[in-house]
């Protein structure tokens, strides 16, 4: 007999939906508390809830982190068996998913701090680019070669093709081993591993997947063991050793950011064996917010660079129409990003879906704040 597969396992994840659109909205509100004048007087006014922002919201990343590499095995490997598609055709089809509306965004954001630049005057506002630049970020090298950034956060964009091609690498490896369901939780297992007891510890290797690893491996593997009943007969085990192993890791070096991974893994482990990963919370704003939340992330520092101009150019010198300006540059970010999703990422999918009809392609991308 066939194992018991979860309620609702094909339809649309809402209790992620959640995650991807408070997560979305913390990275908005770190870079609107982070970059520009206008959250300096917004400081006077409210300076614990601007410091946290500033310093704290960028933890959001974890989520994604997690959320990504959940979404990414459930997509290439379910139950933890991989498919059989090429594996550079796979990783085209993820960059082309991933890079078309974000150069598209790449020259819009050009264009936002070449209009900011005539405004005012701020280290926010990143020189004009030279060619080189702008082709190592169009080809996802930039965090690898040092290239200064044109937008606040895209390194993650990057950061996230880097981790989807090291999780699909021990895909494609396992797959040449007999029994490689087995074998890809062993490679996934050491690999977190090594991220989590050396490579996350040293902040040198930022610019890697291997730093990140933690985080990701940890949300493929929660995929993988709590995806249906037999699974989770066979893998509960494997979920506790995971996390005594990630808690061996806090002691020896404790990191907010790798306990925050960890608590998001064992909340959406519960939420998928509960049933409420599929039914929790019922709401077409989240819904929304989640479906918009690549182009949000992709749009918000540029637009959020041009409010901030307009009110340094023309607005008075007052903490509360500042004030009034981060709310409003809040406000243009999911604008923006909701015209951008409707303008440009969508046209761009169905043109994609029209030339490979036959690719099968993860759920969207997370955003996130370095941390």
């Amino acid at each position: 007999m066939s194992a018991r597969i979860l309620p609702g396992a094909g339809e649309r994840l809402m209790f992620i939906d959640l995650l991807k659109a408070v997560g979305s909205q913390l990275i908005v509100l770190h870079h609107l508390a982070f970059y520009g004048p206008m959250s300096d007087w917004t400081h006077r006014l409210a300076p614990e809830l601007v410091t946290w922002f500033s310093q704290d919201a960028r933890m959001a990343v974890q989520i994604f982190l997690v959320v990504a590499g959940f979404l990414a095995a459930r997509s290439m490997a379910p139950g933890a068996v991989p498919r059989h598609t090429p594996f550079m055709a796979q990783l085209g089809q993820r960059y082309v998913r991933t890079a078309l509306p974000y150069i598209a965004a790449l020259l819009v954001a050009m264009l936002c701090t070449e209009l900011a630049r005539r405004w005012m005057a701020h280290d926010s506002i990143s020189p004009p680019p030279e060619l080189w630049q702008f082709v190592s970020h169009a080809l996802l090298l930039h965090t690898l070669l040092d290239m200064d950034s044109l937008s606040a956060g895209v390194w993650y964009v990057a950061i996230d093709f880097q981790l989807y091609a090291l999780l699909l690498g021990v895909l494609w490896l396992s797959r040449r081993l007999p029994a490689s369901s087995a074998w890809v939780m062993a490679i996934t297992v050491l690999v977190v591993a090594a991220s989590l007891f050396h490579f996350n510890t040293d902040s040198d290797w930022d610019s890697w997947a291997l730093y990140f690893f933690g985080a990701y491996g940890l949300g493929a593997l929660t995929y993988w063991t709590t995806h249906d009943d037999e699974a989770w007969r066979s893998g509960r085990w494997l979920l506790g050793a995971l996390v005594a192993m990630t808690l061996l890791a806090l002691a020896i070096d404790f990191r907010e950011r790798i306990a925050l991974a960890l608590t998001v893994c064992v909340t959406l482990a519960c939420s998928q064996r509960q049933g409420w990963l599929f039914t929790w919370p019922r709401s077409r704003v989240v819904a929304y917010l989640s479906r918009i939340s690549y182009a949000v992330f992709l749009l918000n520092f540029p637009i959020a660079l041009v409010v901030n101009a307009l009110f340094t150019r023309f607005g008075s010198a007052d903490a509360v129409v500042q004030t009034g300006g981060v709310l409003l540059a809040w406000l243009a970010c999911n604008v923006a990003g909701a015209l951008f999703f409707h303008w440009v990422e969508l046209p761009l999918g169905r043109l994609r879906l029209r030339r490979k009809p036959a690719v099968v392609l993860p759920p969207g991308v997370s955003s996130a704040e370095k941390n």
